[in-house]
């Protein structure tokens, strides 16, 4: 049977072979973003074609996708969401569940975090009612340390939960382990480096959830989108159904009675039989993807090596063109690591004349995209400000990241041309004021 699909699909393929090519760069002019998604005629028929079949909900591509990603990252489950910081979200509220019995997280524990982040991944602990500890990072590669992390541990630790900065992964193996032995959950916030190894093993597979983002900056795109992978099947069913309204069913939404036993159930004070499909175990929400989302999804995962390489090519190009320029401490990979980058970071030294805002200004008047590393150190912006937490130790490093970093792209649009460019430029301004 000829698929009627096909014609207009191969209209659309003519329609991006049409599309103008890209604009020759002009230095000073076309603007070099820090991130952003790198797509091309699969991806835009892959998302013609759910449209066509009106996948606007959450059904077979989504769940073909789950049992890819989880497969290629190697763990047993993965869960679409509607983005990264409902993934951190969903991970973190699972250890509050009911289902965990004496291991679950109460209101007062507390969970260890970096300083230094993405304001997502320290939030979920407070919204539900626990503690971060704040430890410092390292310079150079932008990751805490095991000594900081074993420093932290108190009486009401209970868990683990920080991102491979940048893409640059810290030490998994090390920290799993020392969550092991005082019994603490890992949770490993994989946002920004999917792709990336530590020891020879992919990066969010040391514990015991890890969460990805598909925002466009991130390795690959579903326009908005996330995830959360776990290989324990207790904590895969609590996400499951807190992603999914809290309800305490497992069918799918749309499925009557594919289970057998709809109206055998009896939770809570309901009556008896009263129907499953809508008793709630969890204080749940509805942040599911969709198949439009991960239609795309499946046609970006393909090209996920190849975007890995480009990234870590863009970012050797970099720092083989910067290595002597002085005042600038530039990044390095974790030992035992090989990151796929999500950007370059450089901090100027403190001894340097001139301020990061006076670099950042020159790039960004030559059209040369920057950013901070996130939040700097979180406990300096006034969101925090009524919020119960801990430090342990000294947040220096975090404070001069918060005042002397920045960082610009590695992602896979941009080419060595504007790589040189960029290059030129700090070169250029750093020898002006010397």
């Amino acid at each position: 049977m000829t698929d009627s699909r096909e014609p207009i699909l191969e209209l659309v393929r003519k329609y991006h072979q049409s599309m103008d090519a890209p604009a020759k760069f002009v230095p000073g002019v076309t603007r070099i973003q820090s991130s952003g998604a790198y797509l091309d005629e699969s991806d835009r028929v892959a998302l013609v074609e759910a449209a066509l079949d009106m996948r606007i909900a959450a059904g077979v591509l989504s769940r073909r996708f789950e049992r890819r990603f989880a497969g290629l990252l190697g763990v047993r489950k993965a869960h679409m969401t509607n983005s990264g910081s409902s993934a951190n979200l969903l991970a973190l509220s699972a250890l509050t569940s009911p289902l965990l019995e004496e291991l679950r997280l109460r209101p007062g524990d507390e969970v260890i975090t970096v300083a230094t982040g993405f304001p997502t991944t320290v939030n979920p602990i407070i919204q539900n009612g626990l503690v971060p500890v704040f430890v410092d990072v390292e310079l150079g590669t932008y990751n805490t340390t095991i000594d900081r992390i074993a420093a932290a541990i108190g009486p009401r630790t209970k868990a683990i939960m920080m991102a491979h900065t940048l893409g640059n992964p810290f030490p998994a193996k090390e920290v799993a382990e020392l969550a092991e032995q005082h019994g603490l959950f890992l949770i490993e916030d994989n946002c920004d480096a999917v792709g990336s190894t530590y020891r020879g093993r992919n990066t969010g597979t040391f514990g015991d959830l890890c969460t990805v983002s598909f925002y466009p900056a991130h390795h690959i795109t579903t326009g908005e989108g996330g995830c959360v992978l776990t290989s324990n099947l207790v904590l895969a069913r609590i996400v499951e159904s807190m992603r999914d309204w809290g309800r305490d069913c497992w069918c799918e939404p749309g499925e009557d009675n594919r289970c057998l036993k709809r109206f055998n159930h009896q939770l809570g004070s309901l009556p008896q039989g009263y129907d499953h499909k809508y008793i709630f175990s969890h204080l749940g929400y509805n942040l599911k993807s969709s198949d439009l989302q991960a239609s795309l999804a499946l046609s970006q995962l393909d090209k996920l090596p190849e975007f890995g390489a480009v990234r870590r090519r863009n970012w050797q190009r970099l720092h083989d063109g910067l290595a002597d320029v002085p005042y600038l401490l530039l990044p390095s990979a974790t030992p035992d690591s090989d990151p796929s980058w999500f950007g370059f970071i450089i901090t100027i030294d403190p001894k340097a004349p001139f301020l990061r805002r006076d670099l950042v200004g020159f790039l960004e008047s030559r059209a040369i995209g920057t950013r901070v590393l996130f939040g700097g150190n979180l406990v300096r912006h006034p969101a925090y400000a009524e919020s119960t937490y801990r430090i342990c130790g000294e947040l220096k490093n975090s404070d001069l990241i918060t005042e002397q970093t920045f960082w610009v792209g590695v992602y896979p649009a941009l080419t060595f041309e504007m790589l040189d460019y960029v290059v030129e430029s700090i070169r250029t301004f750093v020898a002006a004021n010397k």
